[in-house]
């Protein structure tokens, strides 16, 4: 029996999949009447869905009009769940360009953040410690040997949670409490590669793996300066990859 959190969830799903897609277009009115209609579920139900697209931008309540769908300059295009639905839409390629760009200005720094916290607690070379606790660059560096295995494993999902750990271990360790709420964004943004097959590179490359590596031996070497450089290379690498890839290109 499906509960009423699943009724929700439903709901909330196909509703902001459709605007996504253009299915539901800026301006469009969603009619709560007809949305239960369809569903069969109840009005509550339909509330408790567009209040969350609303909390996302996606639609706004306005007097005599009714829900009304946003354009996509209002929506939180930084929140996981928008991410997913992005991934999931034509959008697939734009949101990976404009988000790797984001990043190119994010993670370089944070890289050198991290290589500057092992140099100043144990000096270079030493891995640096948090008061007894792991080292901020430990992290880094077992999740990108991690990628290395799982590609002589040839095993994805191994490769895809490993790349997850790496960029999360990445943007925490930086000690930015900034950062560290962007890696919630990163991590949706590199799971939308799970379920697309338009591109090759949502396969693990040894070639990959081995720029995450780069990027890992500097850390743990307190080198901030290569760090941040191989954070760039890695970055604009992906980048690269995916503006080739997009249809049309």
């Amino acid at each position: 029996m499906t509960t009423a959190r699943g009724l929700h969830a439903h709901v909330l799903e196909t509703l902001g999949q459709r605007i996504v897609d253009g299915l539901l277009p800026a301006g469009a009115v969603v009619r709560p009447e007809l949305v239960a209609t369809e569903f069969g579920v109840s009005r509550s139900v339909v509330r408790e869905s567009l209040r969350v697209l609303q909390s996302l931008g996606l639609v706004e309540p306005r007097q005599r009009v009714g829900t009304q769908v946003l354009p996509i300059s209002s929506w939180e295009l930084l929140a996981p769940t928008v991410i997913r639905w992005r991934g999931a839409s034509p959008a697939y390629f734009v949101q990976q360009r404009e988000l790797l760009e984001l990043r190119l200005g994010v993670e370089p720094v944070a890289a050198a953040l991290v290589a500057g916290r092992v140099s100043r607690d144990d000096g270079p070379g030493d891995g640096g410690s948090d008061g007894g606790g792991a080292a901020p660059g430990d992290a880094v560096l077992e999740a990108a040997r991690a990628m290395l295995d799982a590609c002589a494993r040839e095993d994805s999902r191994a490769y895809l949670e490993a790349d997850v750990r790496f960029h999360r271990a990445l943007l925490t360790g930086s000690g930015n409490a900034v950062f560290t709420h962007f890696a919630g964004t990163v991590e949706a943004l590199l799971r939308t590669r799970t379920s697309e097959s338009r591109d090759t590179i949502t396969r693990w490359t040894r070639d990959a793996a081995a720029r995450h590596e780069a990027v890992a031996v500097a850390v743990v070497a307190g080198d901030a300066t290569g760090a941040g450089d191989a954070a760039t290379a890695l970055l604009r690498v992906t980048r690269d990859e995916f503006i080739a890839e997009a249809p049309g290109s």
